[in-house]
């Protein structure tokens, strides 16, 4: 498979180590130490030997859901650039395909979608890799990565062994799993079990349904589906363009804050969705705009995108600590407005908001 994580870097890396070389705000200061490991089992030998040292580790491997301090990182910066697409199970309806951590995930996608497979198409055009799917339980357009994967396999620095974790062992929830904030895990390799059919699982996201002049439940050629969220992600500067400084960002920055119907009954009409057990979701770009910050909106060297309220970006020179001010000023901004506070979703390495 090609290695898309090329595109993630910047042109000339700057030097020292510095991290921003390998994120895709291309923004974070220099590593203690800088190690690149292309097979599992030296991932897990450069775990080990940190540990013994008593020496903190770092992973990195597409770097697009993760903001380094300017400061950078003083221990052990591993690369993971471990590749692999393998069926491991198959049956009349479904096979199951591991995939390596290091893997590009849209590479994968783009496999499964080839391949005549269905249950990843949604999930077309998120940059970064593989092994980083569970970590957040990632997610978009109606599919999160919890409803196809089956096992994942992960060295537990605790344990000292490597270990085939269920879903329920993953803990997946919303954009959050047993991974998240943690550093006992080290993610190796991922299972998903995927469908065996031509077309998408059911469309389950109103603006994609729309796009596709289709209805909730409808499902449609797997080829058709991915194009059309390509589409609408670039539409959104969420999809990787070296030219285009609306996709130096995480993503996302912050999740869809969920509050209890209670807490709901006070904000008054605003969209929501059902969160089960008497809880609701709110868009947070809708939350974001509404208290006074569109698109665009712009503090030094950083900005909001010119696509996506929820994206904040490096337009260039800019810093860390410049784009966390950006953060701190529109998650008060919204707790101001509507008491309701946001909550970043990339990992934050070496500093906070």
């Amino acid at each position: 498979m090609p290695d898309a994580f090329a595109d993630h870097l910047i042109d000339t890396p700057p030097a020292g180590n510095a991290l921003a070389a390998y994120t895709t705000l291309r923004l974070g200061g220099p590593a203690g130490t800088l190690t690149t490991a292309v097979h599992a089992d030296e991932a897990v030998a450069v775990v080990r030997a940190a540990a013994d040292a008593g020496r903190p580790v770092l992973v990195l491997a597409g770097g697009s859901n993760v903001v380094i301090g300017d400061a950078g990182f003083a221990g052990e910066v591993l690369l993971l650039r471990t590749r692999g697409i393998t069926v491991v199970g198959d049956d009349p309806g479904s096979v199951v395909v591991r995939v390596a951590a290091g893997e590009s995930w849209d590479d994968f996608v783009a496999y499964a979608v080839m391949n005549g497979l269905s249950g990843v198409e949604c999930l077309s055009g998120i940059p970064g890799s593989a092994g980083a799917t569970p970590i957040q339980n990632v997610g978009a357009y109606g599919q999160e990565v919890a409803h196809t994967i089956e096992t994942v396999h992960a060295y537990d620095r605790v344990a000292g062994e490597v270990r085939a974790m269920s879903p329920a062992e993953c803990g997946f929830g919303y954009r959050a799993s047993v991974f998240k904030h943690s550093d006992r895990y080290l993610v190796l390799d991922v299972d998903f079990r995927l469908e065996k059919s031509g077309e998408s699982a059911p469309i389950r996201y109103a603006e994609l349904a729309r796009s596709l002049g289709a209805e909730a439940g409808d499902r449609v050629p797997l080829g058709l589906a991915r194009d059309t969220v390509l589409k609408l992600r670039a539409g959104k500067g969420m999809v990787l363009d070296p030219e285009d400084r609306d996709t130096w960002s995480v993503g996302s920055f912050f999740t869809n804050p969920v509050v209890s119907e209670e807490v709901f009954a006070t904000l008054g009409e605003m969209p929501h969705w059902p969160a089960g057990d008497g809880m609701v979701k709110l868009p947070a770009a809708w939350l974001i705009e509404r208290a006074g910050f569109p698109k665009g909106f712009a503090g030094e060297h950083v900005a909001i995108s010119g696509k996506h309220t929820l994206a904040l970006t490096n337009r260039g020179g800019g810093t860390t600590a410049a784009l966390l001010d950006l953060a701190r000023t529109i998650r008060d901004g919204v707790q101001g407005r509507f008491g309701v506070l946001l909550h970043p979703e990339p990992v934050l390495v070496n500093c906070e908001i």
